[in-house]
């Protein structure tokens, strides 16, 4: 049996041995955070490290330690996930709205560490990125009650931005007044139009008069500006605590299931981490089809035949042509193969304007 000089020196060669891979993985880990600042996406995603140490922990051929491996490569991703932070924490992200407002907790969720740029408007955001300004904006594009947001999903046919990221917010609106303000004295409400949809029945049970904002931030700033005990804002308990104004009441929206997706838009457009069909990618087109019986039903027939799952299908109004509409269409899979570029070809012979417009994998609640 060897002495314990022995195992020693043998336990110092091999961590040199880790010392130049660690070394060699961090350097990885560098190119990886350039492409993730360059394609606008956070520096977390929780599947894909979930994916890979399932995958690497069958490596380990002694049972025994593959629960302490899982562990090591835990810490390693942490470690890495913490250097590629720093590395990106000069990155611009635009929002819409003022700090507080739920596109800049969004932004803050996706992007901790990087500069957090507030805009008056999605538009400003979206447009910002457009001309180099910011690296990429965190815009909602739907709301699980109020629907889909009108101005972003315009912004996606008519701009050249792509989604690089989709992120799920839980929205728990939060009825905030000034300092002593009682809830029986209401009368007035103001916050976004969005907001004030989502919480449409508490609104008409109290008979209350709204007024909408630019944001939810905005409509905080505006009561404690006014500083009229019977007025009142909808937003985010973080709002609330940024404007000193004091919660009245809590989870006033009409469900409980509340959600709003947020995009991440940025100027080049993100390939999956996966090669091949793979049921956690996701892809986006906008297109608008020819004046023909039966084109739209002919273009939903090429992505199934093709082996795509499509998930959702909405239709925009065309602002410079009357009763003509242009198509969003999410699917599952990836179109980033000799399959997708087949599809999109086909497509192409079917509508008078077609646009893949996003691949992103959806980031969990």
């Amino acid at each position: 049996m060897s002495d314990l000089k022995t195992i020693r020196e043998e336990i110092t060669e091999i961590d040199a041995q880790m010392a130049a891979l660690f070394e060699k993985r961090m350097k990885a880990a560098r190119k990886v955070a350039a492409y993730k600042e360059a394609h606008g996406l956070s520096v977390r995603d929780r599947k894909v490290e979930a994916e890979k140490i399932q995958r690497q922990k069958e490596l380990i051929g002694d049972e025994e330690l593959r629960s302490y491996y899982v562990l090591f490569q835990q810490s390693v991703m942490d470690i890495a996930s913490a250097y590629q932070e720093t590395l990106i924490s000069g990155m611009k992200v635009a929002y819409g709205g003022v700090e507080g407002a739920y596109a800049y907790l969004a932004a803050k969720k996706l992007f901790p560490s990087s500069r957090l740029i507030s805009n008056p408007d999605f538009r400003e955001a979206y447009r910002s990125v457009e001309k180099g300004e910011n690296d990429c904006a965190v815009l909602p594009i739907e709301n699980s009650i109020a629907g889909e947001v009108g101005a972003v999903m315009d912004l996606l046919y008519q701009g050249s931005l792509n989604i690089t990221q989709i992120y799920d917010l839980p929205i728990r609106h939060r009825l905030m007044g000034i300092k002593g303000t009682r809830l029986e004295d209401i009368k007035t409400v103001i916050s976004h139009s969005q907001a004030i949809g989502q919480c449409s029945r508490y609104l008409s049970k109290r008979h209350l008069i709204t007024e909408t904002a630019a944001n939810t931030s905005a409509a905080a700033e505006r009561v404690l500006e006014k500083g009229d005990p019977t007025v009142a804002a909808i937003a985010s308990e973080e709002t609330a605590e940024l404007f000193g104004l004091e919660i009245l009441d809590s989870d006033i929206q009409n469900a409980g299931t509340n959600t709003t997706r947020f995009a991440v838009f940025s100027r080049n457009l993100n390939t999956p981490v996966t090669a091949g069909r793979n049921d956690h990618e996701n892809f986006i087109l906008v297109f608008t089809v020819k004046n023909e019986a039966g084109a739209l039903a002919l273009t939903l027939n090429i992505i199934g035949a093709h082996g795509y799952n499509m998930r959702n299908l909405k239709s925009r109004p065309l602002k410079d042509l009357a009763w003509r509409y242009y198509f969003y269409l999410e699917a599952e899979g990836d179109i980033h193969t000799q399959n997708g570029r087949e599809m999109l070809q086909e497509l192409s012979a079917l509508c008078a304007d077609l646009k893949l417009v996003g691949t992103f994998r959806e980031e969990p609640v």
